[in-house]
């Protein structure tokens, strides 16, 4: 007989507390998982990961004092095993591109339902990474800029230079958090042929996983966007 795997332990950290316990009350619905904690502001958010070490931190941006993003170093030396997702209304390219070079594993926004979060919990858990598609479209635009830059006649400055066309498109299929099988069918080829992209793709990028392809995917979306200077 298999054994029931044990539910991913969650740590809610939002500093609206009307919303963080109808989130808790949506998540108490899935067998798969379990809220051992909650806090309303980073410090509190730090302390409650330190003592309670949870498998993933739903982390909202837009808290009182230190933001998410700039709380993310703190959390992830408290509890080094957590993975760290990103739930918050910005919509913000740079918040999205900061999340993920501080070590966020994923970014979605609060109007994701409750069946694609609970998917995205599991996801990053298993340590893929789970953007919105709201966001996955403004790293697709910065990959698709920086791809007809590579087009001029000249050598090239970026490793993203070197992919192909379809190497392109397996990337931008990862940062929107895709799944092997999924980028296969969406694509119609064979998901053989997705894993020899991908380890290609990361080859070619010197990484060494999917969250750091997401991580790299930030990086040149503040070069894309013309965000990176941004004060």
């Amino acid at each position: 007989m298999t054994a029931t795997p044990a539910p991913i332990r969650i740590l809610v950290v939002d500093d609206h507390t009307l919303f963080r316990r109808g989130l808790i009350a949506l998540l108490a619905s899935e067998a798969r998982m379990t809220v051992v904690g909650e806090a309303g502001d980073a410090g509190e958010a730090q302390r409650a990961a330190l003592r309670l070490q949870p498998d993933v931190i739903l982390l909202d941006n837009h808290l009182p004092g230190v933001t998410g993003v700039d709380a993310l170093a703190g959390l992830r030396e408290a509890a080094p095993n957590a993975r760290v997702l990103m739930l918050t209304v910005s919509e913000d390219a740079q918040d999205l591109a900061n999340a993920l070079m501080r070590g966020a594993s994923g970014y979605l926004l609060k109007t994701v339902d409750t069946d694609a979060l609970a998917e995205s919990i599991i996801r990053v858990h298993q340590g893929e990474s789970s953007i919105s598609p709201e966001m996955a479209g403004k790293l697709v635009t910065a990959y698709q800029t920086l791809h007809r830059r590579s087009a001029a006649p000249s050598a090239p400055s970026d490793p993203i230079d070197s992919l192909s066309p379809r190497e392109l498109q397996i990337l931008t299929e990862i940062a929107r958090g895709a799944s092997n099988k999924e980028i296969a069918r969406n694509l119609s080829i064979a998901e053989a042929t997705v894993k020899i992209h991908v380890q290609h793709i990361l080859r070619k990028l010197n990484l060494n996983s999917r969250v750091q392809a997401a991580v790299h995917a930030a990086r040149l979306l503040g070069a894309g966007d013309g965000t990176a200077n941004r004060p």
